[in-house]
């Protein structure tokens, strides 16, 4: 496939000129012309990057690229290993975050309703990021948390009363833990993100409102991974998932 048909193809199914984001969105290196292999994962580091040099990648699909707004744009140390990488190597690097975490099937946050077995409802937050919706049906905090590392393979910080009753429920991945008043407002009585502050943990204790942060990466996984398997069933593309785990 060419690297413009793809690039073009994901702009638009991800409608990524939409968004006013900290990154740029799309292609952010642009390496040989033909893509017949992807390596698709969270972030663009440098182990994933010499595994798509590994494995003969022409292309590498992430959540988390690079020129992040307010950053050192210089060149220099880690920077120019991984760019290095890249060019030395024709890799071209395609990133899309907040229209990853947005996509109503494709995306973080429906990725993980359909993970845990919520039912969603509505947007909320930045840009409809957010989602909003129910459970099933009613269960404890206890039994809801435990669902959640389960489904994650791993163990969630859970601010609440693990006997408290769960109906509503609102989520958005990775760091969204500043959605959590708009969240209260909803009515909701629990709230997931993937990170947590210091304030976090006061709001969820006076509100009374549970608060699930499940994990930065682990929350931000299901997306790209959703993305990789649909490019390869549409265009019949090698894509490579590789989950390199990390603890936040």
């Amino acid at each position: 496939m060419k690297l413009d048909e793809l690039t073009l193809y994901l702009d638009e199914l991800l409608q990524a000129p939409k968004y006013r984001d900290y990154c740029p969105n799309g292609l952010q290196v642009e390496g040989c012309g033909e893509v017949t292999h992807i390596v698709a994962g969270v972030t663009a580091s440098q182990k994933l990057l010499d595994l798509a040099v590994e494995r003969g990648a022409q292309a590498v699909l992430v959540h988390h690229g690079y020129f992040w707004k307010g950053e050192d744009g210089r060149i220099t140390g880690m920077r120019r290993k991984r760019l290095a990488t890249l060019l030395g190597n024709g890799i071209s690097l395609l990133a899309y975050h907040l229209p990853l975490d947005a996509h109503p099937e494709l995306g973080n946050n429906a990725q993980l309703a359909a993970l845990f077995g919520w039912l969603p409802e509505g947007r909320f937050g930045e840009q409809d990021i957010g989602w909003f919706g129910r459970l099933p049906a009613p269960a404890t905090l206890a039994e809801v948390s435990a669902g959640i590392n389960a489904a994650l393979g791993r163990q969630a910080l859970v601010i609440g009363d693990s006997a408290r009753p769960i109906r509503r429920v609102a989520w958005c991945s990775g760091g969204a833990q500043g959605y959590f008043e708009q969240a209260i407002a909803l009515g909701v009585d629990l709230y997931l993100s993937g990170e947590i502050s210091e304030q976090t943990v006061h709001l969820a204790e006076e509100s009374g409102v549970a608060y699930v942060a499940a994990g930065h990466h682990a929350t931000e996984r299901y997306g790209v991974k959703a993305l990789a398997a649909h490019l390869q069933a549409r265009f019949a593309l090698e894509c490579s998932f590789i989950d390199l785990d990390n603890p936040v």
